[in-house]
């Protein structure tokens, strides 16, 4: 289950807020549109699903640079000499 910050954090992924105590009515909205409470209180049903999509795009991201990588003819070893 999301935290409430988990939450802002998915729907003001700027940042623009303070919240203290996990409570939607001491949100400080400091650079950002407020969210409503409708939206806050949705988006816990929300987050698992956002989350499960972010980390599928990071694999694809990831998968798709090893894949270029690999048709120039560097093998993980080569990147990871190139990194360290």
């Amino acid at each position: 289950m999301a935290t409430a910050t988990e939450v802002l954090q998915m729907l003001r992924p700027e940042g623009g807020w303070i919240m203290h105590d996990n409570d939607y009515d001491k949100i400080q909205w400091l650079e950002c549109a407020p969210v409503s409470r409708a939206d806050f209180d949705a988006g816990f049903a929300q987050y698992d699903v956002w989350k499960a999509e972010q980390e599928e795009a990071k694999r694809a991201a990831k998968a798709a640079a090893e894949a270029k990588l690999a048709a120039l003819g560097l093998t993980p070893d080569d990147i990871k000499a190139l990194l360290s």
